[in-house]
Order: C-alpha cells, then sequence, then structure tokens
C-alpha cells in the first residue's frame, strides 16, 4: 500500500487479489452462497471501473464529485462492502486458527458478529445465524481446499498478513475523505 511518497496502486491489481477470495466463500456452501454472490457482484462493478479509473482515490473522488457515494452500486459503496468482505475473512481464520475442534460454527459466528452484524438488520442476522448450521465442517473445508491442517493455517496466516494492509488502505481512503466506514 502507498506510502512515503508512493504512488497508490493501480484498481486492476488490488482487484487481482480481491478475486483471488472467492474459492473460499464457494466452498463455505449454501450459508455463504448470498455473501458470495454480492462480493462477485461487487468485484465485478470495481473491476470494471478499473478499466477506465485507474486507482482506487480517483474513482472515490469521482463518485464524491457525482454526489453518489452512498447510493447503492456506487463504486465507492461497492469498495466498502467489498472492504467488509476481506475483514470478515480475515476474522474469519484469525478465529480458525485460534478455535480447536471440527466445527466452523463458533469461528463462522463470531467473524459475521465482529464484521457484518453491526451493518445488518434483525431478518439479515436471523437468516445468517440459521446458516450457520449448514456450515462444512472444518474437515470438509480443508478438503474442498485440497489443504491439510498445517498448510491450510500457513495460507490463512499468509492471507490475514496481506489482507490487513489492503483494509487499513481502504479505511483510510474512506476516513481522509471524511466519508467514514460504519454505514
Amino acid at each position: 500500500m502507498p506510502g512515503c511518497g508512493r504512488s497508490p496502486p493501480r484498481t486492476s491489481r488490488v482487484l487481482q487479489g480481491l478475486l483471488s477470495r472467492l474459492p473460499l466463500f464457494r466452498c463455505l456452501g449454501i450459508a455463504f452462497k448470498f455473501a458470495e454472490l454480492d462480493y462477485v457482484s461487487k468485484v465485478d462493478d470495481l473491476s470494471e471501473a478499473s478499466k477506465s479509473i485507474l486507482t482506487l482515490p480517483v474513482m472515490m473522488d469521482g463518485d464524491i464529485e457525482a454526489n453518489c457515494v452512498r447510493r447503492a452500486g456506487s463504486h465507492t459503496r461497492n469498495l466498502l462492502r467489498v472492504k467488509r468482505g476481506i475483514d470478515m475473512v480475515k476474522v474469519l481464520f484469525e478465529h480458525i486458527i485460534s478455535s480447536e475442534g471440527n466445527s466452523l460454527k463458533d469461528p463462522a459466528s463470531k467473524a459475521y458478529a465482529q464484521v457484518f452484524a453491526p451493518h445488518h438488520g434483525w431478518a439479515i442476522r436471523k437468516a445468517v445465524g440459521a446458516g450457520m448450521y449448514a456450515l462444512p465442517t472444518r474437515a470438509q473445508l480443508l478438503n474442498k481446499l485440497n489443504e491439510d491442517e498445517t498448510s491450510a493455517k500457513t495460507q490463512m496466516q499468509n492471507y490475514i498478513s496481506s489482507a490487513g494492509p489492503v483494509i487499513v488502505y481502504i479505511d483510510q481512503l474512506f476516513i481522509n475523505r471524511q466519508l467514514g466506514i460504519d454505514w
């Protein structure tokens, strides 16, 4: 991420990293199907925008000028939602690594409560809670990802390490423009 005089990364480069996370959503089964579809549509929008808008700051400034930042479907709003998806996976991995047992329900529930629940209404929170019972087991997830416990832990730690700076960078883009991140 930029700093010390470095220019912002190209939007397309940031999106390549986001697209690489799609297989995880697919492996979580029906419980995360809505999240997968929502994430894909927002990443697709940002990917399409990246063809003509080179950096995220330029993209956000265009939405600010058009007075459409908080409008459904705006690139800036989609970026905020995608950032939450990145954060959700990061927190999920943190909880999976620190948990014992074969169930993903507790790590996923904690990650959801931390990242998404504050932004969702009662009906969505209830639906997500019910969907937690349909998650695959830890062993099933590792099998679908073609990983063993050791390699999965390494991959999860790599994701956690790489997602942190992306989340901070995107948060700073919002904060520097006085847009906030809690909407």
